[in-house]
């Protein structure tokens, strides 16, 4: 009987590990995402002020470092696909040094899909 049961025991602890780290897997994916968003939207505001009728030299600066926050930020997402063919990683970078329209909607709309569309604009 003893025998029996210690292997069926064995495999319920190593499955409850597996869940475990999935849950701290799935949680960590969670936060990388709401970073990421979260450094896009702040790139949008820097754009946007900067846009204003007469930018400041110095807000430029500040549209550069949060669009590079952004790209740190998206490392270890860049190869989700997102649509169009393109990676989050090609939609970001088109958005942000191509100023591509249709690349930034990608993006909003990726952040939308993983539950942060209040991150963005």
């Amino acid at each position: 009987m003893l025998r029996a049961v210690l292997p069926v025991v064995v495999l319920v602890a190593v499955g409850a590990g597996c869940s475990s780290s999935e849950g701290r897997d799935e949680q960590r994916l969670t936060e990388q995402r709401e970073n990421y968003c979260m450094q896009v939207g702040e790139w949008q505001k820097a754009r946007n002020a900067a846009g204003t009728d007469t930018p400041d030299p110095s807000e430029y600066d500040e549209v550069g470092a949060a669009a590079q926050d952004a790209f740190l930020a998206l490392r270890s997402l860049r190869d989700e696909p997102v649509g169009g063919g393109r990676t989050l990683g090609e939609a970001t970078a088109a958005a942000m040094n191509n100023s591509d329209p249709e690349a930034e909607g990608i993006v909003v709309q990726y952040c939308g899909d993983v539950g942060f569309e209040t991150l963005t604009r």
